[in-house]
């Protein structure tokens, strides 16, 4: 039997032993080194050669990915590994660090109970492990601590014991510091990480090597022979002495918890259904003999096998040939194929029971986040993005023919990556395609080219705003074409705190299936319990309420007010730009008793116009996206890099001085910053190392905001003139 037949075996096996199962991730910073880290992971596994881990990079098998140098997409293998005598399997799911593709990793935070945060030694904490950090700990996903390229600390920055140990207690202590402040509130002490207990290791991906306490105790391996081989160059003895994968994953198997353990206290979070059912127990308890239910996180297409969607088994047994529900698109499929992942290669299995991350074919509804059943049940949490997409790009085919092909591709593409938005944009007949930044829509339309082969015209990239108000409006009445029906709303500005609590997912979106507890959680963020209590709908950052008292027919058209609702946030008054933190009050309605005279038609205007009319006497503005920019650049480039900066309409938030490099923080609105990478190329004569993240939106100033309205609305084949109260409130 060769080498990956028996590895197979031994994944057969291990699968129906929950307790001897980690589900775990490698997340981190861009260039953390993540993906080195992984390669000598399945290279001490056996899976590939020790002479090619950390440069062949196993997981970024995409042709785009090793172009780039990044990961692009989650990637997912098992491999087993021994820790005292025992076997353990270890299903993997290497993560990208750049801030464009972090929907991947909220996606992958779903399907595993543990992470290692990898954290570069010489650059320390940044803001994208801040992120990914906190989007594990919203899963309820443990962290343990890699500190990656200590070569680096002891070959180029020459640093003395003493140094290094105070360059690690500061990392250990700032990421304790994020644990503390994301971490849920029954493990904020549990899971802080401990040098001396070992969930804390140190040493270097492209090496090879690695150390942990616990390793120092067992082997007599002590720190300074490290630093003297290291310097002294021999590599071999190094990564004898100190093998990185029997390091990093005793940590793993030591500190990271196995499905039966963690799915008792996820669960619960994960999913809003009744714990004491039938399927609750069997989640609570992983139980590969109760009905089965899984959660697809990832969507890939296969050439040969088409949709395949990866998923964590929470109970139950996934079957080739088993029919199951998928409880949010509301149909019915058939398993095809059910399989394991092998990096870039799929390992056909006949069943995967719970507690396993699974492969399967035939789920063509499917999309990410979908719930999968065996029954119809209670649909897991929607999953929360830290970004949303704030790029936009219009398309057009080059060759008429390819016109339904591009429509499916667009789907396709969709449907991988939810955080992808597509929509077709009736005036001009373009694709608009809205995404994470510059990077994340060059890699989609690459693959549109490359798998789809079809050919697109681009636009340049244009911004998406948001539009928002300043003040409460007064009443408004809105009236149905027929003057049969009349609405009366007020909108008011949504506090900060309301609205990030939406973001942070503590007030679901869509229709609360508790309005109590929400009016409740509105109530303690300092909204007036009775108006509270009248919530029907989140969408989007924005709240609709109904305050309204005994008004007939009112429950008969409120799914109709809501699409209106949802339409008129979708596309505010301004510019036709998405609105964001605005809460809409119904607070009197009029409506006719024939249904005849209140249908869709009739609806849809009256409340869209009353609350458009509304939003423009309540002080309508206009919001733009920021980015945080982090630069690390030597000390003489620093007036070239805040020139750039400033030209940019951009702000110095904070600037390091670590030896001769300077770390500089600033903030910039996303419209001012394309182009930025060859500018701040130019300007550093190629020195800056330089990442962004998302950091949320902010008012566009007065003067910029009146010419930006006219250049969205002549974009879209509109009159170019910002409208008036006038033109929005014809009726009033």
């Amino acid at each position: 039997m060769g080498r990956r037949e028996e590895m197979i075996a031994k994944i057969k096996e291990l699968m129906t032993q929950p307790e001897r199962i980690r589900n775990m991730g490698i997340a981190a910073h861009i260039d953390h080194g993540k993906t080195t880290l992984s390669d000598n992971l399945l290279a001490g596994a056996g899976m590939i050669s020790e002479e090619l881990a950390g440069k062949q990079l196993v997981l970024d098998f995409d042709e785009q990915e090793q172009a780039r140098g990044i990961t692009i997409n989650a990637a997912n293998v098992s491999m087993v590994h021994e820790y005292e005598g025992k076997e353990y399997l270890i299903n993997l799911i290497d993560t990208p660090g750049h801030v464009d593709f972090g929907g991947d990793v909220t996606r992958a935070m779903r399907a595993i109970d543990g992470a290692i945060i990898v954290v570069d030694a010489v650059e320390g904490v940044m803001p994208q492990t801040e992120t990914v950090l906190r989007q594990a700990l919203r899963e309820y996903v443990k962290p343990v601590l890699f500190i990656n390229k200590v070569d680096r600390l002891i070959r180029e920055l020459k640093l003395t014991p003493q140094q290094m140990q105070e360059r690690f207690v500061k990392i250990i202590t700032d990421v304790n510091r994020l644990i503390k402040r994301y971490a849920p509130e029954e493990f904020k002490k549990q899971w802080l990480v401990n040098v001396n207990d070992g969930s804390v290791a140190f040493g270097s991906a492209y090496y090879n090597w690695a150390l942990s306490v616990p390793f120092m105790k067992k082997t007599g391996v002590s720190f300074k022979e490290i630093i003297d081989l290291t310097n002294a160059g021999d590599l071999k003895t190094l990564r004898k002495k100190a093998p990185l994968h029997v390091v990093v994953l005793d940590m793993v198997v030591r500190h990271l918890p196995n499905p039966l353990e963690a799915q008792k206290y996820r669960i619960p979070h994960l999913w809003r259904g009744d714990i004491n059912s039938d399927v609750g127990q069997a989640m609570l308890n992983c139980d590969p003999k109760g009905k089965m239910v899984m959660v697809v996180t990832k969507i890939i297409i296969d050439k040969h096998a088409g949709e395949v969607s990866t998923g964590r088994v929470w109970s139950g047994t996934v079957k080739t040939g088993q029919e199951v529900y998928l409880i949010s698109a509301k149909r019915k499929a058939r398993i095809q194929q059910v399989g394991i992942y092998m990096g870039p290669e799929r390992v056909n299995m006949e069943a995967v029971p719970a507690g396993n991350i699974v492969a399967v074919t035939g789920l063509r509804d499917a999309m990410a986040g979908e719930t999968v059943a065996q029954e119809p049940i209670e649909p897991f949490e929607a999953l929360h993005y830290t970004s949303e997409p704030v790029v936009t790009v219009a398309i057009e085919a080059k060759n008429i023919k390819d016109l339904p092909r591009l429509i499916e591709a667009l789907r396709q593409l969709a449907k991988e990556d939810p955080t992808l938005q597509v929509k077709i944009d009736q005036e001009t007949g373009q694709h608009l395609l809205s995404g994470m930044g510059e990077l994340h829509l060059e890699v989609k339309l690459y693959k549109l080219k490359e798998d789809w082969g079809i050919d697109v015209d681009v636009s340049e990239p244009i911004v998406v705003y948001r539009e928002s108000i300043t003040k409460v409006s007064p009443i408004v009445e809105g009236k149905s074409p027929n003057k049969h029906n009349r609405f009366y709303v007020v909108v008011e500005p949504m506090p900060d705190n309301i609205y990030q609590a939406i973001r942070d997912g503590e007030i679901p979106e869509g229709r609360p299936k508790d309005r109590k507890a929400v009016a409740k959680k509105l109530a303690e963020l300092g909204m007036d319990y009775d108006i509270a209590r009248g919530i029907v709908d989140v969408y989007r950052g924005n709240i609709f309420l109904d305050n309204t008292k005994g008004i007939q027919y009112l429950n008969e058209v409120m799914d109709l007010l809501i699409d209106g609702f949802h339409q008129a946030m979708d596309e505010g008054p301004l510019a036709k730009e998405p609105v964001m933190k605005v809460i809409v009050r119904l607070v009197d309605a009029q409506i006719h008793e024939d249904n005849v005279h209140r249908g869709p038609a009739q609806i849809y205007p009256a409340i869209r116009t009353a609350i458009h009319c509304a939003m423009m006497k309540a002080g309508p503005v206009l919001y733009e996206p920021y980015q945080k920019v982090i630069i690390n650049v030597p000390y003489e480039y620093m007036g070239p890099v805040s020139r750039e900066i400033s030209q940019r309409r951009g702000q110095l938030l904070d600037m390091r001085q670590e030896g001769e490099v300077m770390t500089i923080i600033a903030k910039a609105p996303v419209a001012e910053m394309f182009g930025f990478a060859g500018a701040i190329r130019s300007a550093t004569s190629g020195r800056a190392l330089w990442s962004t993240e998302h950091a949320g939106f902010e008012r566009v100033p007065q003067e910029l905001a009146i010419q930006i309205i006219r250049q969205i609305r002549q974009r879209k084949g509109l009159d170019p003139n910002p409208p008036t109260e006038k033109d929005i409130c014809p009726q009033f």
